[in-house]
Order: structure tokens, then sequence, then C-alpha cells
């Protein structure tokens, strides 16, 4: 095969998401060079091509590793030139007659395979290829050796050699340079024999016979370690990487491996930041920038070491780092592949240190780095794009934090914490002259802050603070545009068929501009009331004071103490954008989207979801109890009214004629943004997250609902909870009558897959010895045949409470029989209310 098919290879998952790799490990040829640079060692990674002596004829190869399997059937295998005594990577080409390689994966969760049948048309992959590199760090090339060596199922091809490494090698090290990080971290650890075959990676890029090129990964650092995908490009030029399957290892599922532990974290945080005017414009109208200097303190766990990753945004550049107040390396390295993996706008880099710090031990890392990550939105308004990434981060680990800021006197700056200096500066000075410090009271997971020219409403309820902030000014996007109008003349007197000429004159009419403030009052009243009503549900949350200020645009985010809130929540209905008129995005803009960020406090904030196919826990959490709220405020039947809309979102047809809901399992998180509908997402992530939570609330009654979310927050309080730890949780409080099994089944439908079933109910009544007897079948269809759901069946009456049955549906028409001391006036499906269902 021309090696022209394998230059789609360039990859590598993003850096935080790939771990560990190097190989057969030299001791003597490591010792002699401790003392190399990351800098030094990198270059040497990408230097390093293809070792033409060591160059086989292959037959009957195979490697396992976890869930991946490889089959070399026959072809050649070339491996890399050694880096520090170690093998990095092999190509392998089926470039003979009858030559051919196999990779076979199964994923062993059902949303998993109908992600993969998704892509590849078939629910597990089994694909021949034509050629594959693969990259490593853990025992791959040892072993491959071992049974080419021992097995006999290879010998020395010489002759091949040369010819493999001119077509190959160009490849190689365009693949290789991607990795040159994570080979720097594995190169460089101290532990580098022991760790090699617990934390190591196994990379390939596989030229497949039918589904082209793609990539597979075992990466033990991560929580799901087994990854398969393939780079795309979008339509607007911008790669895209597709996702095909995503899950735990075979040996964390079966319990006999455990997840790695992390090297170090960071415990806590001082950061001096000083916001100036670009290039000499104080005014802010071309934007703001941040320059600033951030002391890390972190811990490093049991073992020592010489590389720590970090991440900031990438409008940030990082000038220099010390560790200890001695220099030490950053090393950078962002690719396509990379950027189209990543959730977010972070780049990653690393800090190498000359000597390995020991286990255990407590060193302060000084950053300096600058930006232009706040934009000019309008006068005194201004928009912090970097809101959590805007200084060096290793990971989401709760710290403390000490935040100084230098800014302009003209604006007024927030940050989470308690205010404990401030010097107002000079009134003839607009320039940096205003300094604020905000000292955290509890350990927090990330930082942000906000400013502009605000006005200010605060509240003291009793045991905590609201400030609310709006802007003074409209920001450029939301003042209304003149209208120009035909006048026609006055026609008073003329006659008809009269020949009279008349000319018509344009006019353009000035429309009411907004009120930036209109709502500031009843924005800080909702405020202060819902974040009472959910500290009597939840427990206290992190923080007793609680920042809110406006932020350009039509969303909002949660911070611990710092709410940014859409600019559009602070006008008045009337007065909003034409797209946010609209009934739900109404109820949205002035209920839910406050009510929503505040419940972040507690959810994402004191309780945080352990990664990215976690996050439905608290972004559908916080979006139910923003619900909860609404409910307590308008009644139940508005609540209602948002489910009935969901659900509408949720079986909406997208481009592909497909519901919206049926893009992916909600445990997908960010895997959902690559899918055809271009909200799936919000509405998987949001809409169906509150329908999960309003069934099991359903299903365990208002009582014992209320309690297990109390528990939930007490029992991972500034810990992280997975999903299968919330499904746990959620057993606990089924009533006694309810099978646990029952829950199950729930979390394997409606967490773990896709489907929103379509429901037929057909009953009859009958008098049995002076009492009734309601029995009747409920058909099911629009999911999948082994889809099951527990539906109420409701049963009123003329006078006293309703009775409620529930069936377990499936594929087969469920029964149901119930007998009942008076006749029923209605008998129905609780679709649109209690289940997440269609009626037929």
């Amino acid at each position: 095969m021309p090696a022209a098919r394998m230059q789609g290879f360039q990859s590598t998952v993003r850096l935080l998401v790939l771990p560990a790799l190097a190989l057969l490990l030299a001791a003597a040829l490591r010792g002699a060079s401790d003392n190399v640079t990351g800098a030094q060692l990198a270059q040497s990674i990408r230097d390093a091509g293809l070792d033409q002596e060591e160059c086989y004829r292959v037959r009957d190869l195979s490697y396992y590793k976890e869930d991946i399997k490889l089959y070399f059937h026959d072809g050649y295998l070339i491996f890399s030139k050694p880096v520090r005594g170690e093998r990095l990577s092999v190509v392998f080409t089926a470039d003979v007659e009858g030559g051919d390689g196999e990779i076979i994966l199964f994923p062993p969760f059902k949303g998993e395979r109908q992600s993969m049948a998704r892509f590849t048309q078939s629910p597990n992959l089994d694909e021949h290829f034509n050629a594959a590199l693969l990259v490593f760090s853990d025992d791959t090339a040892r072993q491959l050796y071992e049974q080419i060596t021992q097995e006999g199922v290879g010998k020395k091809a010489l002759e091949m050699g040369p010819l493999l490494r001119d077509q190959w090698d160009s490849v190689v090290k365009n693949v290789t340079e991607n990795f040159d990080l994570r080979l720097v971290i594995d190169l460089l650890n101290p532990n580098r024999e022991s760790a090699r075959s617990r934390e190591g990676l196994l990379f390939g890029a596989i030229a497949g016979k039918t589904l082209g090129n793609f990539d597979f990964v075992d990466d033990p650092r991560q929580e799901q370690q087994i990854l398969a995908g393939q780079m795309k490009d979008r339509s607007n030029g911008e790669p895209q990487y597709d996702i095909w399957t995503h899950f735990s290892a075979r040996s964390i599922r079966t319990g006999s491996g455990k997840p790695l532990e992390e090297g170090f974290k960071v415990r806590h945080y001082r950061i001096e930041a000083s916001i100036l005017g670009m290039s000499g414009d104080v005014s802010g109208s071309q934007g703001l920038k941040l320059r600033g200097v951030t002391e890390a303190t972190i811990r490093l766990g049991k073992n020592s070491l010489r590389v720590f990753p970090f991440e900031v945004s990438r409008a940030i550049q990082v000038k220099s780092v010390e560790v200890d107040g001695k220099p030490a390396e950053l090393l950078f390295r962002e690719t396509s592949r990379g950027k189209a993996l990543r959730p977010d706008q972070n780049e990653a880099f690393v800090v190498v240190v000359s000597e390995a710090l020991a286990a255990a031990s407590d060193h302060v890392l000084k950053f300096q780095h600058e930006g232009s990550v706040i934009s000019f939105a309008g006068k005194g308004v201004y928009f912090v794009e970097a809101r959590s990434n805007w200084y060096p981060q290793s990971g989401f680990n709760f710290a403390d934090y000490d935040l100084t800021f230098h800014y302009p006197h003209a604006l007024t700056l927030v940050a989470p914490g308690d205010l404990k200096e401030e010097e107002p500066g000079s009134q003839s000075d607009n320039s940096e002259s205003k300094i604020s410090r905000y000292v955290t009271p509890v350990p927090i997971r990330v930082a942000g802050f906000n400013l502009g020219q605000y006005e200010k409403v605060s509240g003291n309820d009793p045991g905590f603070r609201v400030d609310v902030y709006g802007n003074r000014n409209l920001e450029y996007a939301l003042v209304p545009k003149p209208r120009e109008t035909l006048q026609l003349p006055n026609s008073i007197g003329l006659r008809p068929g009269r020949n009279t000429a008349a000319s018509a004159a344009s006019v353009t009419t000035l429309p009411v501009v907004p009120d930036p403030l209109g709502r500031l009052r009843e924005v800080a009243s909702d405020v202060s009331a819902c974040f009472q009503y959910f500290t009597s549900l939840f427990g206290p949350p992190a923080m007793n004071s609680l920042t809110v200020a406006p932020v350009p645009g039509s969303f909002g985010q949660g911070f611990p103490g710092l709410v940014y809130l859409s600019t559009i929540a602070y006008i008045e209905p009337t007065e909003r954008p034409a797209f946010a008129r609209s009934l739900q995005n109404q109820v949205f803009f002035s209920d839910l989207i406050e009510a929503h960020e505040v419940a972040h406090q507690w959810w994402g904030n004191v309780v945080v979801s352990a990664g990215n196919q976690d996050e439905w826990i608290m972004e559908g959490l916080a979006n139910y109890s923003a619900m909860m709220w609404l409910e307590k405020k308008k009644g139940a039947k508005v609540l209602e009214q948002l489910l009935q809309q969901y659900r509408d979102d949720l079986l909406t047809k997208d481009q592909t004629g497909h519901p919206i809901e049926a893009a992916g399992p909600i445990t997908w998180g960010y895997r959902l943004e690559a899918s055809d509908s271009a909200s799936a997402w919000r509405v998987i992530t949001y809409e169906k997250g509150a329908w999960i939570y309003h069934m099991i609330r359903k299903r365990l009654g208002d009582e014992r609902f209320l309690k297990m979310l109390a528990e939930l927050r007490h029992r991972y309080e500034f810990k992280v909870v997975t999903t299968e730890g919330f499904r746990a949780l959620v057993k606990e409080y089924v009533p006694p009558k309810v099978s646990k099994n029952s829950v199950d089944l729930f979390f394997d439908n409606w967490v773990y897959s896709t489907g929103v079933p379509s429901l037929k109910l057909s009953y009859a009544v009958k008098p049995a010895a002076k009492q009734w007897k309601v029995s009747g079948t409920i058909e099911q269809s629009a999911v999948d045949n082994d889809f099951t759901a527990e539906v109420p069946v409701e049963i009123q009456f003329a006078k006293g409470p309703s009775q409620i049955v529930w069936v377990e549906t499936s594929d087969e028409p469920a029964t149901f029989s119930a007998t009942i001391q008076d006749l029923p006036v209605k008998v129905a499906l609780g679709t649109g209310t209690t289940v997440l269902a269609a009626k037929k």
C-alpha cells in the first residue's frame, strides 16, 4: 500500500487524554542521560525514524491488550529506532501477496454498540487493514519481539528494511511528533520501570480496507480507557473527531485493575492579575489584556515526578515558569486532532524540572502569563471569554484561591470569595489603578471573574449575602436597529379615478432602546429567593455569599460564589430580542436561567461529576432544580408544560430524519456535539436530563426524592460522583415494594441508551362483587425490542385521590389489572407528566 494512504494519520488524542509512552528500557543507556532536558528528549523523539535493521516478515502474529485484539496475518513489521533505549513505534504493512491485518473491538455496552453502528454500520469493530502504525509506552514492543523471536511467527527481512524505511519514515515522524509531550512525560518518569506495564499507552492508526483511516487508543490514565474514532473535516473546514466508541477497559470493568491515581494535585492558587487596555486604549474598545502571575502550590502523590502537565486557554501565552524559585522548562504542542478531540478551548503544556521531585512533597510553581481574553461588547460592557481557563491549571481539583486584581478605575470587578482588600485608586486616572483582593473561605474547583460598569442591588438574608450586578449600558448586540417605513400621502379629498400624483416618503423610526437594568431588582429578588429555597432543600452551599454579574449572550454559567447571567435576563420581556420572546424563551430568561445557575452552587461546585460521561448528572439536576423552583413559584402546571415542551424537542427530527434524542445516550457528554443535530448536546443533556430526574422523582415519591438529593449533596460534598455511583444512591431510596432491579432497567434504558417509546393504552372496566375491576394492555413501539419502561396508569375518580398502577412495558403487549372500590371516571397513561413517552 502506498505511504500516501497514511498521511491522514497525523494524530493524537488530547494530551491529557493520552498518558504514558515508551518501551524496552535499557537501564544503562537511560542512566547515562538522566540530565537530558525535555526539549532535547522531544527533539530526539521527533527525529527518530524506522530502524532498517529491525524489519521482519511476519505470519500469524497476534497482540491482545484489554478489549483490543490485533492480528497481523501476513506482512512486514518494522520497528522504530530506540530513544533512550526504548522503541516507541512499529509499522505493519500487508503489501505482500495475500497480505492482511485485522482488528477486533467489541464495545461492552448497548449505547456504545449503538454508537459504533452509527458510524460504521456495525455494532462491533471487525476490520481488515492494509497497514497499521502503533505508538506505545507499554509492553507492546517486548511482546511482539517475544513472539517473533521465540514462537517462530517472524524472521528477519533485511532486504525490505531500507525500502520500508524510505516509504514510511516520514509518516512515522509525522505521527510520532504529535506524541512528543506524552512521550516526554513517560520517558522522564523516575518510576518508568515499574510504571510501564500498568500505565503504558497503546495508540494505533489503522488504514482499514472498508472504513478508511481510523484510530484506536488504550489509555490507562483515563476514566474511560478504550477509544476508537476517526478524524473528519467539518463543512467549515475545521477538524472534527468522530468518537465511535469510548468505554472502560476490561480490567477496570471486572475489578482486576484499578484506575490510576493522579500524580499530583494543586492545593492552593495565588494569582495576581493586571487588566490593561490594548495598545494604550484605556477605554477598552479594543478589548482588555490580562497579564498575570500564578503561583500553584502542588503536592505530589506516592511517586516522584519530573514532568507536570498543565493546560490554559489558547488565548493565553505562558511566558515562563519557576519551580521553588528555580527556572524550569515549558514544552507546548497542539495538533489539529488534539483540538478536535477537546471539548474546551484549552491548550496543553508540560513543566519539566531538572531533577525529580520527591513523593508526597509540596512545591510552588510560579507562572508568568498574558493574553487577550476580555472582549469589548459595548460602552462599559465586557465579555470574559476565558471564564474558567484564564490561568494555568492542572485538573479541576478543589483548591484554595487568593486572587488579587489590578484594573481600570472606571470598572467594577467581581470574583468569588471574601473581599479582603480594596484600594479605590485615583479618580483622575482611568488606567490600572484599582486593586481588589479576594480569598475563598473554602476550597473551590475553579475561579472566574467578571468586570464592567455596573449597578448593584444587595440582599442580606439570614445566613448568606447576595449581590446582583447589572450593566449600566446596553451591549451593542442588543441595540435595536432603526426601522424605515413608507409613509403614504393624505388621501382625503381624492376622488376615485382622478389622476392625482402623490409621492410617498420614507420615514426612519427609532425603536425604544431596552433598559439593561429594567429587571435588576426583580432578578436580585428571584436569585435571593431561589438561593434560600435550594439551601432549605440541599443544605448549605459552598460559600455563604453569591455574586451575580451579567454576561453578553444568551447563556449563563455558575462558578463557586459567582454566577454569570445573560444580559437578556435583565431586560423587560417586551423589550427583548425577537428570538427571546417566544413563550418557552420568556420562561427561560425570566425564571429558569437564574435558578439553573444558582443551583450550580450545589450541583457542580459542591458535588462534582467525575468525567465528561457524568456531566449530565450536574447539568440535568441543575435544570430540574430550577424547574422545581418554578413549580413552587408558579405552580405544577408550568412544570408540566415545560416537560411537554422538552418531550417535543427530544422527538423533533434532525436533518437526517431521526429524533434528536436518538443522537446518542446522555452519557456521551460532549460527544453529542459531533452528531448531525446542532442542538443534540443541549436538548439531551439539559432537557432529557430533567426528564430523567422527573421520572425518578415520580417513582420514588417527593419525600424520598428530596431525601435522596440531600444525601447526594452530603455524601459527595467536595467529591466526584459517577453515573454508577448515582445509580447506587437511587437504589437506596426506592419504596419498599419497588424492586431495585427496576433501577437498573431504568438506567440501562434511559441513561445508557436511547429511545422514547410511543405507548397505546387499551382497557376495560367491569363490575366485580360490589367492586370494579380495571384491566388492560399497554403496547409499546418506536423503540428497540429490548427497551423496558415502568409506566404509570392513573385511575381517576369523581372524588378522592387517583390510584396509580405501575406497568412494565416490553416489545410484547403488557397486561395489568386492578380492583377498585368506585367506578372510575378516567383511566389514562402518565405520558407528558410522569414518563417520557408519546401517545399513539
